[in-house]
C-alpha cells in the first residue's frame, strides 16, 4: 500500500498556514496569514529591543536583539510584530531586507543582519580637486537619503 500524501501545515519560507480540506475554523488560518503578510509584503521594524515593549501597539514591529528575554527569548534575529492576538515571530531568511524606521538604513540578513558602513569623506592629500570632492559628498549625501548607508 502507498505511503499517504502528507502535506507541510505551513509554506518552508515564512511559515504561512495552509488551508486543508474540511478544515475547522479557516478563518483562523487565514487571518494568521494576512498578518504574516502584512509583515513581509514592506518589512520595516521601529528599534531592536532585547525586551517586549509595555504598551506596544498593534501592527508595530520590532527586530528582537541577542540578549532577548520574556517572550522573546529564543527569537533573536526575528521580527516581532504586535497583533490583537499577542506577539508573531517572523523568522529572517538568507537575503531579507528589513528597513529600520528610526535610521532610515536598509538591513540584509545573511547569517545575522548588516548594513552597508560609509565610507570616509575625502579629507587630506597632497592634491586637492574640490569637484571630485563634492561629487562625492554628493555621492554619500544620496545613499544615506535612500538608506542604503547611514
Amino acid at each position: 500500500m502507498p505511503e499517504p500524501l502528507a502535506l507541510p501545515s505551513a509554506t518552508p519560507r515564512h511559515e504561512l498556514p495552509f488551508l486543508f480540506t474540511a478544515q475547522a475554523q479557516k478563518e483562523a488560518f487565514i487571518n494568521e496569514a494576512f498578518v504574516r503578510i502584512d509583515i513581509l509584503l514592506h518589512p520595516t521594524f521601529i528599534a531592536e529591543l532585547a525586551a517586549p515593549p509595555e504598551n506596544p501597539e498593534v501592527g508595530s514591529t520590532y527586530l528582537v536583539a541577542s540578549d532577548a528575554t520574556g517572550a522573546w527569548e529564543g527569537k533573536t534575529g526575528a521580527l516581532a510584530a504586535w497583533t490583537i492576538g499577542g506577539w508573531v515571530f517572523v523568522a529572517p531568511r538568507p537575503g531579507m531586507i528589513v528597513r529600520d524606521v528610526a535610521s532610515g538604513q536598509m538591513l540584509v540578513h545573511d547569517d545575522g543582519w548588516r548594513g552597508a558602513t560609509a565610507p570616509p569623506a575625502p579629507s587630506g592629500g597632497e592634491t586637492i580637486d574640490t569637484e571630485c570632492r563634492a561629487a562625492l559628498s554628493f555621492l554619500l549625501d544620496a545613499m544615506r537619503s535612500i538608506g542604503v548607508i547611514s
